[in-house]
């Protein structure tokens, strides 16, 4: 009986050491997030950059990119003065993460009646 108890102890615990890949590929978003928050350091375009390299970085190996990405990439680009681009990738956002939809329709609406 004890053995038996051993044996499925010892394969609960091989089965919960198993690592797990991240879900979203995240490159350095945080980083550019921060520099986002202290614009001073750099540009806008500098910005959007470095989140477009995330996201080739994020397609080249067959990854999504964090939810707010998307979000965060367009509202960079309405800042610019790119709607189109801001559009575009508010409405990737909501396609992607459904669940933003009441958030992005709202950032959709705050650019409009900017």
């Amino acid at each position: 009986m004890k053995k038996i108890l051993l044996a499925i102890s010892l394969a609960l615990t091989l089965v919960g050491c198993k690592t797990t890949e991240p879900l979203y590929y995240y490159g350095d978003y945080t980083k550019a997030v921060y520099s986002y928050f202290k614009a001073d350091e750099v540009t806008l375009e500098e910005q959007i950059n470095a989140l477009q390299l995330i996201l080739s970085a994020a397609e080249a190996q067959n990854k999504s990119v964090a939810p707010g990405f998307h979000a965060h990439l367009g509202m960079l680009y309405f800042e610019t003065g790119n709607p189109t681009l801001g559009v575009q990738h508010l409405e990737t956002e909501k396609s992607l993460f459904p669940e933003s939809t009441q958030y992005v329709d709202f950032l959709l609406r705050s650019v409009k009646d900017a």
